[in-house]
């Protein structure tokens, strides 16, 4: 096992652009930290390019994740490296660099499926994603101008759903035309009380289900090509609620 001690490092500064949108896409490669996501990378059986930690980290991921520590790929850092990689107040002191893995070709023929609509807060997405895991959505559909999957807060709030189930980046006109083309219909949820609503809807198999942006919500141009448009019933006198709270009372509705 090679051991790191200089920030200045180049493989340490290279990991260190990660932290950027750019960096990734012109790596393919992206970075999490932390034992839970690490550990649910290593059930999803997915190579690692690297993992790094500090002797106390890596030593645990010996026992508790049977990660072999003699590999050409393992590096011992620092507790100044930590800082410098880490994404979050409190690191546990270990990272793994994984390549990205976006499907080119996907054939939506089946399934039940959450479209994200130009979603701009990653917090919102990794919940969404997180939800959908749970209640068996086979995947999500992220719009490209939506915020970017490999975020490293999109990915702490997905806690290893992002392993678990289909993720993909693709225009959602695309995507819609294919799901209603294999008679799937596909629903948009909106803040109209003039829409079908939520309870109205009966349970079906197979479905897409179109969440919007936090502020402007579905576009109009996504409204008009779904089968219906969604609206959940508000009781109280909240003007609107959050985005990943409205999805996950829709998905669990159809679950």
């Amino acid at each position: 096992m090679e051991q790191i001690t200089s920030v200045n490092n180049q493989l340490i500064k290279n990991l260190a652009k990660l932290k950027q949108k750019k960096y990734r896409e012109q790596t393919g490669t992206y970075m999490i930290e932390g034992f839970h996501l690490i550990e649910e990378a290593l059930k999803a059986k997915l190579s690692y390019v690297y993992l790094l930690g500090t002797e106390d980290a890596l030593e645990r991921a010996e026992v508790e994740l049977n990660v072999e520590l003699s590999a050409k790929n393992v590096f011992l850092i620092n507790t100044a490296i930590t800082r410098n990689l880490t994404s979050t107040k409190n690191s546990q002191s270990i990272f793994m660099v994984l390549k990205m893995t976006q499907p080119k070709n996907y054939s939506f023929n089946f399934g039940k499926w959450v479209l994200l609509d130009n979603l701009s807060d990653p917090g919102n997405v990794g919940t969404i994603i997180r939800t959908a895991d749970a209640a068996g959505f086979d995947g999500v559909i992220l719009s490209p101008e939506s915020v970017d999957l490999y975020n490293p807060k999109t990915q702490r709030a997905m806690q290893g759903s992002q392993f678990h189930l289909n993720l993909i980046v693709k225009p959602l006109s695309e995507v819609i035309n294919e799901l209603k083309l294999n008679s799937i219909p596909v629903y948009a949820s909106l803040l109209d009380q003039n829409a079908k609503q939520l309870p109205e809807f009966e349970h079906v198999a197979q479905l897409g289900l179109v969440i919007g942006n936090e502020a402007h919500g579905v576009s109009e141009e996504v409204a008009n090509i779904c089968d219906e448009k969604l609206y959940i019933p508000i009781k109280g006198q909240a003007e609107s609620l959050n985005a990943a709270v409205a999805a996950g009372i829709m998905i669990y509705y159809f679950a």
